[in-house]
């Protein structure tokens, strides 16, 4: 790996801790010498991409990706577009909503709307979401191009629970459910007390060499209680057993695909 692969890796670790860490934690995490860990955490303190403590000398995310995020959500909205639909869901199905994001080669979590409810299931911002294991993987794949799909399943695909799909063939299976039903559905394979419908919101890509998406055409067709009424269905799960993701609020509308979320 290169110098730049490794300071980005390093971030991207860094990135995933909900507390500082000093350097011993955090080369063990990334699996390199102190001496390397500390060369990398130097050249990204001074470009402001990491900070360290002055007084537990523990390092933390920096200000520089976050005015990084900024300048991209202003150049390119995304968060600005998307929040709407997904608060609307939110309102609608009184579950907890999140909105997700393909970047590189991840789908991660990077907006929640938490559901009223007592009993609700928590969604962190950044969450990595397994393409074979989550909603939102599969709805991802569901409209990616064949290549990648089986790039994606030819990666060993993790068991989370005992429910956890990891036959190749069998989320193959569940991909062509996907595309056939217009929405994606996971029940207790990434948590054992959880389960989530999925609609895939799409835009043109920046990056040109991301997956390229298939030409087919999708109607977005939405749980009927979340079209029909803002009240919640008689039929809904018990919100403890449910969790209702989604990049869209989706309207009752056709929508033709334009291209894989970044």
């Amino acid at each position: 790996m290169s110098t730049v692969g490794k300071a980005l890796s390093l971030l991207d670790s860094l990135s995933q801790l909900n507390h500082e860490a000093g350097l011993t934690d955090i080369a063990r995490l990334c699996d390199l010498d102190k001496a390397t860990a500390r060369r990398l955490l130097v050249e990204l303190e001074k470009h402001g991409f990491v900070e360290q403590d002055p007084d537990t000398r523990r390092y933390r995310i920096g200000s520089a990706p976050v005015r990084l995020a900024r300048i991209r959500e202003a150049r390119y909205p995304f968060l600005r577009v998307a929040i709407p639909f997904v608060r609307e869901l939110a309102e609608k199905s009184e579950e907890t909503v999140h909105l997700a994001e393909f970047s590189g080669s991840t789908l991660s979590t990077i907006h929640v709307e938490d559901s009223p409810r007592a009993h609700r299931v928590i969604v962190e911002i950044g969450t990595r979401l397994p393409f074979h294991a989550t909603a939102s993987g599969l709805a991802y794949l569901a409209f990616s191009d064949k290549k990648y799909i089986e790039s994606a399943l030819s990666q060993p695909l993790d068991a989370f629970t005992e429910h956890t799909v990891t036959d190749p063939a069998a989320v193959r299976k569940m991909i062509d459910e996907t595309v056939a039903r217009g929405f994606s559905i996971s029940s207790r394979v990434s948590r054992s007390a959880s389960s989530a419908p999925e609609l895939p919101f799409f835009r043109r890509p920046v990056n040109r060499s991301a997956p390229s998406p298939s030409r087919r055409r999708w109607r977005a067709r939405a749980p009927p209680h979340w079209q029909t009424s803002a009240q919640p269905s008689s039929t809904q799960p018990n919100a403890s057993q449910k969790n209702t993701t989604g990049r869209s609020g989706l309207r009752e509308q056709k929508c033709k695909q334009r291209g894989p979320v970044e």
